[in-house]
């Protein structure tokens, strides 16, 4: 199967959904506008924002950027799923708009898009507030199973993705479900990885996560409850054969684990331990628990100590 998307029409629809964002949305559509792939259109769902939003969307002389206003409710999902609603095009790219793409991103994208896949990813460079970076590639192909993305978690990142629109229709788009914020874009991958197995992976760099503000640690503990939900919704329909209920335990003691490592990069040793000992009344026999354990209490300590210092 073999799609030409040299022609104008289809389009590419981008849906950036955004609240608030004023700060970071006009290097988002600046970087949308900077593509080398021309035929797009991108679809700003603007959740009601206070601050200058709209003077910044206003501030683009492209037809081709649409701005809807939309009460998501808190949902991010409700968004996304506004803007495929009224995308146009064959394929849906997502953007939030605090990340940016570069130049080749659809041009690279639309590539891999000519050989028939139904969904495309590519790496990212993670940006914090510091200087510190780190860069992503997800996938690989082999990776992007149902079973394995179920057992072995995700590798798909929504900024970095491009999706047939007739899938996310057929599919009824991101869940919208409250328990599945911060989680939505993983079970939708899921489903998609449930109905096509033409998903591949660009091994470059072509776009920036940008991670920022808020409160680290509860945004872990609240994406690590998200992500449980997910499992737990899917584990109910799989076979419950004693094989199964042993992987099922064994992904929700790594979601625990992750959910550790990342409370204690964010200098929340206690908070971490205590995720740690979770996952290890699951998985005992994680050989990679036992040196987090031990980084997470010498953390703990070292803190301790500076306090008292003070």
């Amino acid at each position: 199967m073999s799609t030409n998307l040299d022609s104008v029409d289809p389009l590419i629809s981008i849906v950036v959904p955004t609240f608030n964002h004023a700060s970071f949305l006009k290097a988002a559509l600046d970087s949308i506008c900077a593509q080398t792939y021309l035929h797009w259109q991108a679809i700003v769902v603007n959740n009601f924002s206070t601050d200058n939003t709209l003077d910044i969307v206003a501030g683009f002389n492209d037809d081709r950027i649409r701005l809807i206003n939309f009460h998501n409710g808190g949902v991010i999902a409700a968004s996304r799923n506004h803007g495929i609603h009224h995308a146009t095009g064959q394929f849906v790219a997502f953007l939030d708009s605090d990340d940016v793409w570069y130049p080749e991103k659809l041009a690279a994208c639309v590539l891999a898009l000519q050989d028939g896949n139904d969904l495309v990813c590519h790496g990212e460079l993670w940006v914090g507030e510091s200087t510190r970076t780190r860069k992503m590639l997800y996938g690989p192909r082999s990776r992007a199973t149902y079973n394995k993305l179920l057992y072995r978690g995700n590798c798909i990142s929504t900024s970095a993705t491009v999706v047939r629109r007739s899938i996310l229709v057929a599919l009824n788009g991101f869940s919208e479900r409250i328990d599945f914020v911060t989680a939505e874009d993983y079970d939708l991958w899921l489903r998609i990885a449930r109905t096509t197995k033409f998903i591949e992976f660009i091994p470059e760099v072509l776009g920036e996560f940008r991670r920022h503000g808020g409160n680290a640690s509860n945004a872990v503990l609240r994406n690590m409850s998200a992500e449980l939900s997910v499992l737990a919704d899917h584990f109910s329909r799989q076979d419950p054969s004693i094989l199964n209920r042993l992987k099922q335990r064994q992904r929700r003691g790594r979601a625990y684990y992750g959910a550790g490592r990342g409370l204690d990069a964010s200098g929340d040793s206690g908070p971490a331990f205590r995720q740690f000992i979770r996952s290890f009344a699951l998985t005992p026999f994680n050989v990679r628990l036992y040196p987090a354990i031990i980084l997470t209490l010498t953390h703990f300590a070292v803190s301790r100590i500076s306090r008292r210092a003070l």
